[in-house]
């Protein structure tokens, strides 16, 4: 099956790829998990993450937000001797952080998907060099969850986290999952929430 540029040969990004990438998702929980999953992936590559990421559901307790945003300085402390996650102090207090953060917010999954207008944004891109690493939407996402006390939520990353989520749908034209997305999200509101 042809897939995506940056899809290698590894059954576990193949199956994110061909199961996960780029699907709509609107469940609150997933979307909480996926955003603080690319904040762990700054300076390093989404793979070393997605590797991790089973590991981090269980550190992390399942990225059950209102657990996750009473994590003492004692669990931090603990999290960091722990080789099955990216140790990095920072990154776990923010995880802290964007679970208060969240919890502030009257209702993230709508608006998380304003950004986009409430509708996923089918783009037709036919090679690497023309999806972008950042967008304004991205960056108007970034400058508000800023605001609202998140971290580790630049552009690039929150065009990754649209991306992954299917806010915009980036799989190349070549891609066999192209086809299947475009005619699932073109111009209509998801549907279901997967």
């Amino acid at each position: 099956m042809p897939r995506c540029f940056w899809c290698t040969d590894d059954p576990l990004y193949i199956a994110y790829h061909d199961e996960e990438w780029g699907v709509p998702l609107r469940d609150p929980q997933r979307l909480f998990e996926l955003l603080l999953l690319e904040g762990f992936q700054a300076g390093l590559s989404w793979f070393t993450v997605l590797k991790k990421r089973e590991r981090y559901r269980q550190v992390l307790f399942g990225f059950e937000v209102a657990r996750l945003a009473r994590m003492s300085d004692e669990e931090i402390g603990e999290r960091l001797q722990d080789p099955g996650i990216i140790r990095n102090r920072r990154k776990l207090e923010a995880a802290r952080q964007n679970a208060q953060a969240w919890l502030r917010l009257e209702e993230p999954v709508g608006w998380l998907w304003s950004f986009v207008g409430g509708v996923p944004r089918v783009n037709r891109f036919c090679t690497p060099a023309e999806v972008p690493a950042t967008t304004p939407e991205a960056e108007a996402m970034s400058k508000a969850l800023k605001k609202a006390g998140f971290a580790f939520v630049g552009p690039t990353i929150c065009y990754a986290f649209m991306q992954a989520c299917g806010m915009v749908m980036d799989h190349t034209l070549d891609c066999d999952r192209y086809v299947e997305l475009a005619g699932s999200s073109a111009g209509q509101a998801p549907a279901a929430d997967r």
